[in-house]
């Protein structure tokens, strides 16, 4: 049976990727990194647990891609390079193949992104991992939630919604059977990095936020700290194929595709802000960004389709939400 020590030494100390910037990583009581004078740090951490981020017998690759893909997506949000990250893993019990899939995965995604695990703790209980991610941005030029104005161009990228739809099947027996359930359910886990788009967006973006708790509710974190209303064309919403015919109703050609882009959390997809003028410039860096609305005066979020205002009750995600 591997001790703690042991089981830290065998499969959190075997990342292969170096930094220079990292002068002391695992093996001590605290890691040692340098900073440029011209960069700033973020930071952010964010906790996935068992039963309620994921079932206890998902896969341990895909376990690990959501736990760090979340906090790249954090970083993302702030046009961050990433740098560093410590992870406190609760393990139920000692499992040799699931660490072997969830270390691999786990590294394969960091050193796709230059990310260096320089740090912490395992325990036993109920399984869960918390990251704490750091990356860096030069000094007054990070991408924040407060920096959109009136008449701004509301965008977001990729497609939206697959996530929702896969939990749907992962939780629902019963629409195994629907078109592309297999594809969306791995979908829920293995979400596309936007950290290369954002870092591509500084300079150019007004304001930015990763939509994580469905973008409903992410909009309106930027109309909070920004002072705006905004003012989104349902119809415009990116949403696949794939959830198209998901959604699809039998025997109807209507579709709750733009439901689920609407609310879906845990997309770690990017929802932004530009003013008109450099939206050219900013769509031309990909053909997934898509403009969906307009900031403006107004304290209000307004949905609208085909020109009708819709009269929705539809919210993003909120853990402690009755």
């Amino acid at each position: 049976m591997a001790g703690e020590f042991d089981l830290i030494d065998r499969y959190f100390c075997r990342q292969k990727l170096q930094r220079s910037d990292v002068v002391l990583a695992q093996g001590d009581d605290c890691a040692i990194v340098s900073v440029d004078a011209d960069k700033q740090i973020v930071i952010s951490t964010d906790t996935v647990v068992a039963g309620t981020h994921f079932l206890s017998d998902a896969p341990a690759a895909w376990v690990a891609h959501k736990a760090l893909a979340s906090n790249l997506s954090d970083l993302a949000a702030m046009g961050a390079e990433p740098a560093w990250v410590s992870m406190a893993i609760t393990l139920p019990s000692f499992d040799s193949q699931w660490l072997e899939e969830f270390c691999d995965s786990f590294f394969a995604l960091a050193d796709d992104h230059n990310l260096k695990l320089i740090g912490g703790d395992t325990t036993k209980g109920p399984l869960s991992i918390s990251l704490t991610i750091q990356g860096l941005v030069p000094k007054g030029k990070a991408l924040t939630r407060s920096g959109a104005r009136t008449g701004d161009i509301i965008c977001v990228s990729g497609s939206l919604g697959d996530r929702h739809a896969g939990l749907e099947v992962l939780l629902d027996k019963s629409k195994q059977g629907l078109p592309f359930a297999k594809q969306l359910e791995q979908r829920h886990f293995i979400s596309t990095s936007r950290v290369a788009l954002a870092q591509k967006l500084v300079g150019l973006a007004s304001s930015c936020i990763d939509i994580s708790d469905g973008l409903v509710s992410d909009i309106q974190h930027i109309m909070k700290r920004s002072n705006c209303g905004a003012n989104i064309d349902v119809s415009k919403l990116p949403v696949s194929p794939e959830l198209e015919a998901f959604a699809q109703h039998p025997d109807s050609e209507y579709s709750d595709a733009w439901q689920y882009a609407l609310c879906s959390g845990e997309e770690y997809e990017l929802c932004f802000t530009v003013a008109p003028d450099l939206l050219e410039s900013v769509q031309a860096l990909s053909n997934e960004i898509k403009a969906i609305g307009v900031m403006n005066e107004s304290d209000d979020l307004v949905l609208h389709q085909a020109g009708s205002t819709l009269d929705a009750k539809l919210f993003g995600f909120d853990h402690f939400r009755e």
